[in-house]
């Protein structure tokens, strides 16, 4: 076993479990491998009236005592059983067809990835390793992945006395079992562990809602009638459709290598800001005046191009999030096969990403964040649409804006742009990639009240992160304090 690992025929993820794995093998020790229990492989040993012990490998048991020649029927077999971990380490082998060679043994021995908690390395992986390598002389895998460990919000170990066991069962009558799925995927980060808490499980439930009304979106919009799977992506001219196709090949290859490292977190966190941040929340809306009031040629062109992202979204989310994708995948569309026999996507992102495209997007989606921050931190009315000055305009800015002016004033809220030589008093600036904007708020704002406010907010800022970092440097509080308060307050004064 320590020779498997040692010559790479078979890896442990993360890497530095292999240290534990070579600790356990070189420091063992025989142990006593019989238990009390009632269920479990018995010893296959016997005992004549004389004490004597025959061993034997028959089913039917021994022909009589080895020793003194008592007969079968006066013997009897030792009632202890073999450890737990004895019965588990002929799992790989024997839930196959074992010692037949049956066409499952063939077909899936040795498999390829073992996957459970670090906890067992040693008690169930290290014993698989040992049993097959003893029995048939070849590794049972070739990869094995060690999870973390589920605990509570806080981070403590889940236990009935602490009252703080979460019921997956209950959890998934509640919130799905896709949110609880895609939850311990985007936790999933490799030796960490996984604090389960119902407000991110929540959260994760109403993506997938954000998903179903995306789809609902296009339903809506023609989208769908007449769509089939298409792998090849369609042509397109829109630069914002253009840019959403590189931004799909991009995230397909992000999953890829997370999936292909181990990093079901990282494919978790790529999928979840691409289908919410960009698809939802830019590109949906983007294509409301192309699909509204675009002519016939641009309203075809976003239909295809809107429903081969959804379809590329439901693909890639399937693993983590299989019972909504496949839901939605047979309700849009006309669908050849269903999605958990769907073709995986190869897509490049070199051959479809447009650097021009991304290049005006990325201008667009900055301007339009930087404003609404802008309003939100100076308590602009939500529905209020106002105006935007602009000075230094450069001829790329200029260009981009009038692509999409339409896009930034109906998402910004903006009623209009003017060109000035320097802003008026009251004005909030914003950058843009070489353009200055500016908001106007004098009259939409009280500017004096405002200051103060912030002004306010700062001091009382600064009162609470003295606090949190008086406590820090208090050795006491560190040695004495549970070590999640301790860790939140860390974390609470870094933010």
């Amino acid at each position: 076993a320590l020779a498997a690992t040692r010559s790479g025929k078979t890896r442990i993820v993360p890497a530095h479990f292999e240290k534990t794995w070579e600790h356990w093998l070189t420091e063992i020790r025989d142990w006593n491998v019989s238990r009390q229990l009632w269920w479990g492989h018995r010893i296959p040993a016997w005992y004549c009236a004389d004490g004597h012990i025959t061993v034997s490998a028959d089913a039917e048991g021994p022909s009589g005592c080895s020793e003194c020649g008592a007969l079968a029927e006066s013997l009897v077999q030792e009632s202890d059983i073999f450890d737990t971990w004895f019965s588990s380490g002929l799992w790989p082998f024997s839930t196959l067809g074992w010692p037949d060679q049956t066409s499952d043994l063939k077909r899936y021995y040795p498999s390829q990835v073992m996957e459970t908690g670090h906890d067992i390395l040693f008690f169930w992986v290290a014993r698989m390793m040992m049993m097959q390598l003893a029995v048939v002389d070849q590794v049972p895998f070739h990869t094995v992945y060690l999870h973390g460990l589920v605990r509570d919000a806080k981070g403590k170990k889940m236990s009935k006395s602490l009252g703080n066991v979460i019921d997956p069962l209950e959890i998934i009558d509640e919130y799905g079992a896709d949110a609880l799925r895609f939850t311990n995927a985007a936790m999933a980060s490799l030796g960490g562990v996984l604090k389960l808490d119902t407000q991110r499980i929540a959260g994760y439930r109403n993506f997938g809602t954000k998903l179903w009304n995306a789809c609902r979106f296009a339903e809506m919009n023609g989208v769908w009638e007449g769509h089939s799977t298409h792998a090849t992506p369609p042509k397109a001219t829109a630069t914002v459709n253009r840019w959403i196709m590189g931004e799909t090949a991009r995230v397909r290859e992000a999953v890829d290598t997370a999936l292909a490292d181990y990093r079901y977190n990282d494919a978790a966190d790529a999928l979840y800001k691409f289908i919410w941040g960009k698809v939802c929340d830019w590109y949906v809306e983007f294509s409301k005046p192309l699909l509204m009031d675009g002519a016939e040629a641009e309203r075809a062109e976003t239909r295809a191009v809107m429903a081969w992202v959804l379809d590329q979204c439901m693909i890639l989310l399937h693993p983590m999030m299989p019972f909504i994708t496949e839901e939605l995948w047979a309700a849009t569309g006309t669908r050849a096969k269903m999605l958990v026999h769907a073709d995986w996507p190869t897509l490049a992102a070199a051959d479809l990403a447009e650097p021009d495209a991304d290049r005006e997007m990325g201008w667009v989606t900055g301007l339009i964040d930087e404003v609404r921050s802008t309003r939100a931190q100076m308590h602009v009315p939500a529905g209020l649409h106002v105006p935007l000055a602009v000075t230094e305009f450069s001829p790329e800015a200029r260009a981009a804006w009038a692509r999409n002016e339409v896009l930034i004033k109906r998402l910004a809220r903006i009623e209009s742009l003017t060109e000035v030589s320097e802003f008026p008093k009251g004005t909030a600036t914003i950058a843009a990639d070489g353009t200055t904007f500016g908001l106007p708020l004098a009259g939409i704002i009280d500017v004096a009240e405002e200051r103060a406010r912030l002004e306010k907010s700062l001091e009382k800022l600064a009162k609470e992160i003295g606090g949190m970092e008086g406590r820090l440097k208090n050795p006491k509080f560190v040695e004495s304090a549970p070590e999640e308060v301790v860790e939140e307050t860390r974390e609470l004064a870094a933010q």
